[in-house]
């Protein structure tokens, strides 16, 4: 979907230095946005933004100040699949 935005110039400059620019910072903000809010899921916002590596897409979420939320059983699945790829 194609979506138009009317954005004042001196504003539009202030977000990006070319119209590409621009689009690419309305798509970053409307997937941190659906992220802070619950809407997307984090794997959806890579796919909306893109981004094939989630070491990338963690960098890109440490860069907005959006933080994962870290409970203990992801902590435990996390560690069990460590512990599954180094025993292989």
């Amino acid at each position: 979907m194609q979506v138009t935005l009317e954005v004042p110039e001196e504003f539009a400059r202030l977000f990006a230095t070319s119209a590409a620019g621009l689009s690419r910072a309305a798509l970053e903000a409307l997937a941190l946005e659906g992220l802070r809010a619950g809407i997307i899921t984090v794997a959806q916002a890579r796919d909306l933004l893109g981004i094939t590596s989630r070491y990338e897409m963690d960098g890109f979420l440490k860069a907005h100040d959006i933080l994962l939320p870290l409970t203990l059983e992801t902590l435990e699945q996390d560690t069990e699949t460590v512990i599954r790829f180094r025993n292989q």
